[in-house]
């Protein structure tokens, strides 16, 4: 299998896919300033795919696996029409896109929209401001995004140049998972016994696990590159419940970007990644053909006591052959074949230094607007806990319980109609409640001996905030039921990582050390096993947000919340009305 490359930004016209014929090819070539309007389709279809010597009918976007990749400049508007021609209910969700008062494009099922029923269509209707580089997109029901995903690339506008060397060619790597088993089945069991759901069996690297698995040689990623050439690798996390280490073996990779924004360039042989992240990288290939292939490798970084895919996904990197060469296509296959060494499973050491690397590139060009002032403080612990096993029912959850997940010990009970139709019709009552704890409800050694009682509540609760209110959050790790490494996503904005560290959170100590300059900007940030991490973000974005923790074992427990934001006093502070085909429940 071969490796279709993203051309550089001035040729991206030619490179969109042919699934994708409804793409504007003659504006995309007249792109302004001002954006133009792409139109994308999306069937949602099944498709018999083969992994592992294992068939199975998936659900897929067009027929493909990954699904098809999408192609937009910042500033441009999108059109996606999703069509549901299966027996499941479908919601897709732009992850990383702001959605400045489109929140009804946004897609988490029962949160900004009921979800697409079968043989209805929606149309999600969103422009790109202010953003450009790598994000992806994804089902946001149930355990759909096992199969539902794709690449989303946001390209600067047109004659704005990278901050960074100019790429030979720019490569999409989307790591994901394969079950042989039915993923719906696997979590409606999980949550039907209480116990740990079955886990994955591979890794994928673009859909293709590779040769370390049985029966998957032929289903291989191979990266074809030419000596003395700079590639941008655009890394995406499309796992379910997996943060991953990824390396190439004697290869070097210099970080440029994370979820679409610029990094102060570090390089690094290794990287983590987590679940909803991407990372944009700069592979400089060797001057000359090396006589050798090179794997390329992912395995788990694991925190958790439950069970996990112990395996490891590889591709291969192979250089082309100088033209005028003696070498045959034969010896290629017979070149010895390089392995990179990925650092222990559970190394949190590597895990906090690689995060600590990364700082916004805030130029003049690209500042870092760190809210330097505070309106609102949150403390919210994210963790395990239990819920009481159903009558006349064995659970196997901890001692006979359920597993759940809780923030703030509020495990989120998903509302039967969609939260932002509630917000902004004013009929919320009986939907959702507006009084989320800002605080634990009962504080207790976070990080230390687990309380006896680890029975969660149960509730629709959001936190309402005012337009521009500057928000200072610290989410702290329990070590209920073990700490473990929590990669929570905020939708509808960016945050600004000012801090973490390890331990329970001190706020007459901590924020001294807070970087207020130069810290990282995402939309997703690995809670620390052990540890906290404190965000601050401008809540500029009217509607209904959600929160969760994109390990979907532990959103699917309970480990979400929302965050309304209100208008502001200006037109274009408020939120936009429903559009007229948005899904009924």
């Amino acid at each position: 299998m071969g490796v279709s490359f993203l051309p550089s930004p001035p040729f991206v016209g030619v490179f969109v896919f042919s699934c994708m014929a409804l793409c504007l090819l003659p504006e995309l070539a007249l792109a302004q300033d001002s954006g133009i309007t792409r139109h994308y389709k999306f069937d949602i279809k099944l498709q018999n795919v083969t992994r592992l010597c294992h068939t199975k009918s998936i659900l897929t976007v067009n027929g493909q696996f990954p699904g098809p990749r999408i192609v937009a400049r910042e500033g441009d508007r999108l059109l996606i029409k999703v069509v549901n021609h299966v027996q499941n209910n479908i919601s897709i969700h732009w992850h990383g896109i702001r959605q400045l008062r489109s929140g009804w494009a946004d897609g988490p099922a029962y949160v900004t929209q009921c979800p697409i029923q079968t043989g209805q269509s929606y149309v999600y209707n969103f422009t790109v401001v202010g953003q450009r580089g790598t994000l992806f997109w994804h089902a946001h029901i149930s355990w759909l995004r096992s199969t539902l995903y794709g690449p989303l690339i946001i390209l600067p506008k047109r004659n704005v140049p990278y901050p960074f060397e100019k790429p030979y060619k720019e490569v999409p790597i989307i790591f994901g998972e394969w079950w042989n088993a039915d993923t719906e089945a696997v979590i409606s069991q999980a949550l039907q016994t209480g116990g740990g759901p079955n886990v994955s069996d591979a890794y994928t690297i673009n859909g293709l696990p590779g040769p370390l698995y049985n029966c998957s040689a032929k289903d291989t990623f191979k990266l074809r590159v030419k000596a003395s050439k700079t590639y941008l690798l655009r890394l995406i996390n499309a796992a379910l419940n997996d943060e991953l280490f990824f390396s190439i073996a004697n290869h070097t990779l210099t970080v440029v970007d994370a979820d679409a924004i610029y990094v102060k360039p570090f390089e690094t042989d290794t990287l983590l990644i987590a679940p909803g992240q991407t990372t944009n990288v700069l592979l400089k290939t060797k001057p000359h053909f090396p006589n050798a292939a090179f794997l390329i490798t992912a395995r788990p970084y694991v925190t958790g006591l439950g069970t996990f895919d112990n395996s490891t996904v590889a591709g291969i990197l192979e250089y082309e052959l100088p033209s005028a060469s003696p070498h045959s296509t034969v010896s290629i296959k017979k070149l010895p074949l390089f392995k990179p060494t990925l650092p222990p499973l559970n190394d949190t050491s590597f895990a906090t230094n690689f995060t600590n690397r990364l700082r916004s590139l805030a130029s003049p060009q690209f500042p870092a607007n760190v809210p330097q002032k505070v309106d609102r403080h949150f403390f919210f612990t994210v963790g395990l806990g239990t819920s009481p096993c159903d009558p006349n029912q064995t659970c196997q959850g901890p001692n006979g319980t359920k597993f759940a997940a809780s923030v703030n010990n509020v495990s989120f009970a998903s509302s039967t109609t969609a939260l932002l139709q509630a917000h902004f019709s004013g009929q919320s009552n009986g939907v959702y409640n507006p009084d989320f704890p800002i605080t634990p409800i009962i504080s207790f050694n976070y990080t230390g001996t687990p309380p006896n009682n680890t029975l969660v509540s149960n509730g629709t609760k959001v936190v309402v905030l005012p337009f521009n209110t500057s928000v200072e959050l610290v989410m702290q790790d329990t070590s209920i039921l073990g700490a473990e490494s929590h990669p929570l996503h905020l939708h509808g904005f960016n945050f600004f990582v000012v801090g973490q560290g390890f331990g329970n959170y001190d706020p007459n100590k901590d924020p001294a050390n807070f970087n207020l300059v130069d810290p990282i900007e995402r939309n997703t940030v690995g809670v620390p096993s052990g540890g906290w991490v404190a965000i601050r973000f401008l809540a500029d974005n009217p509607g209904v947000w959600f929160m969760h923790c994109h390990l979907e074992i532990h959103t699917s427990w309970g480990l979400k919340m929302a965050w309304v934001v209100l208008d502001g006093k200006l037109p274009n502070q408020k939120l936009l009305p429903p559009p007229a085909d948005l899904p009924k429940c």
